[in-house]
């Protein structure tokens, strides 16, 4: 079930009723949990379950459901199992016959969609990317082509270079925007294309709070430039043949395959 990403007030009424009449609430941090808890003076045990202990716990929980108690899963914020803990134990609820009822709620990636002024009819929640460059990288270079808008999640001390790699490889003038502390008391949304956001967090300092990044679907006609192309390639290189990685990149960008692969040729006789 959903609890708040920031302001408690954004808790529901079902949420208050279905955590006061669980038998116990699984949670990734009591500690975070139960400040919630106190501010509606909900007074129902805790457990914790997170990824460290989740094999051992997962098999207790089932095994309390099946005789009839109720057990209220939640995040330290937001939806559980959206880049979250959680869908093993709704998969093994499910295989086991126990059922299973989302409560809905605050989500930071659907709040950040909501305000950051860039397309919504078609969306993809990406989630983290991975820390590393190369495979950053790779990773962006496979949602290059797909026309939506992108949804991230990512560490503040990782803005500045993911926002870098986007900007090479997503492209340089695709819409985008940052959110942080949504809900909170400072709020932000910075808008800007990906070049202008690359540059502004490069010469900061790391922002504070939970981060989300959008990145808008690619420009309508929009031709890559030679160095998008090269950054295309220099990724799908890395573990992909010549063949495959002009392929990928004709595909992702439009340019012919023969006029990708002589490119791709100069770049690994470098």
């Amino acid at each position: 079930m959903a609890t708040p990403i920031g302001n408690l007030r954004d808790i529901t009424f079902r949420a208050v009723d279905t955590l006061s009449a669980a038998h116990v609430i699984a949670c990734e941090d009591r500690r975070v949990t139960a400040k919630l808890l106190r501010a509606y003076d909900i007074r129902t045990p805790t457990l914790t379950y997170n990824d460290h202990n989740a094999p051992r716990i997962r098999p207790k929980l089932i095994e309390r459901l099946q005789k009839g108690e109720s057990v209220a899963l939640v995040s330290d914020a937001g939806t559980p199992l959206i880049a979250d803990p959680g869908y093993r134990l709704v998969r093994d609820c499910a295989a086991a016959g126990v059922p299973v009822v989302s409560v809905p709620g605050a989500n930071a990636a659907i709040t950040a969609l909501a305000a950051a002024g860039l397309a919504t009819d078609s969306f993809l929640f990406v989630g983290f990317l991975p820390p590393r460059t190369a495979a950053r990288r790779r990773r962006l270079a496979a949602l290059a082509s797909i026309d939506a808008t992108l949804v991230f999640y990512e560490s503040p001390r990782r803005v500045a270079a993911a926002l870098g790699d986007m900007a090479e490889v997503l492209g340089a003038r695709r819409e985008a925007a940052v959110a942080r502390e949504l809900t909170k008391l400072h709020e932000e949304i910075v808008r800007a294309d990906l070049a202008g956001l690359a540059a502004r967090y490069a010469d900061a300092d790391p922002p504070k709070g939970e981060v989300v990044v959008l990145a808008g679907p690619p420009p309508d006609g929009a031709a890559p430039d030679a160095a998008e192309v090269d950054e295309l390639l220099r990724a799908a290189l890395q573990d992909s043949s010549l063949r495959d990685a002009a392929a990928q990149v004709s595909a992702v960008t439009g340019v012919a395959r023969r006029e990708v692969y002589a490119r791709a040729v100069q770049l690994k006789e470098k």
